[in-house]
């Protein structure tokens, strides 16, 4: 978040409030104001706005989803679980509620279902870069190392400037054994901020020296 941004928040939660009082029945309103109070770092807040916007408007997908990431962020994988089937009962394309389960089955170290939930997301959203990253990651742990480089690959060529993708193209490429291409990655990762793990620094710097 930017500091202007920041700067700028009380000001317009100050405005959504006004509207959400002037306008009870807003879905958008709501919506908007609970997104705000995220970015607040409100969370309670956010959570109750979310749930006026979805009681006024039981199949607003983006309400349901955003409210499934709090509880995602608050460990609570149950509610963030159902919310997002909600969203998938009402709009069964909506790459982001797939995305969201597989972080979920992910977490529950259910790989499977991750990789299918991911790859539903990105069949529904080929341009979903997040979802390739986060498929590039679970196909590493299964060891699918080809298709793990593909998958960072293509997240890559959505968001160049991706620590996390630069960081994973890296990891995949280590598996594949194509360790110069991965030390050129790790650095990228590491110039873009990424807090890169050491110990597979390490081992990629043994690989090099072999």
């Amino acid at each position: 978040m930017s500091e202007n941004l920041k700067e700028d928040l009380p000001k317009v939660i100050e405005e959504l409030e006004k509207k959400c009082k002037e306008h009870p029945n807003s879905v958008m309103a709501f919506h908007h104001l609970g997104l705000v109070y995220m970015k607040a770092g409100r969370i309670e807040d956010a959570i109750e706005m979310l749930e006026r916007a979805i009681e006024i408007d039981d199949h607003s997908t983006e309400s349901l989803i955003n409210l499934g990431a709090i509880y995602f962020g608050k460990g609570n994988l149950d509610k963030a679980h159902e919310l997002n089937e909600k969203a998938l009962v009402i709009n069964n394309e909506s790459a982001q509620a797939h995305a969201n389960l597989g972080l979920i089955w992910q977490q529950r170290n259910d790989l499977e279902k991750a990789i299918a939930s991911y790859e539903k997301a990105i069949q529904n959203d080929p341009m979903l870069a997040s979802a390739w990253m986060n498929l590039t990651s679970v196909l590493t742990m299964k060891g699918h190392d080809d298709r793990a480089v593909a998958a960072a690959t293509k997240g890559l060529e959505l968001e160049p400037d991706s620590p996390l993708g630069q960081n994973n193209l890296a990891v995949a490429l280590y598996f594949s054994e194509r360790f110069a291409e991965s030390k050129v990655h790790l650095d990228k990762a590491r110039e873009l901020g990424y807090s890169v793990d050491p110990n597979f620094a390490k081992s990629l710097q043994e690989k090099l020296a072999q």
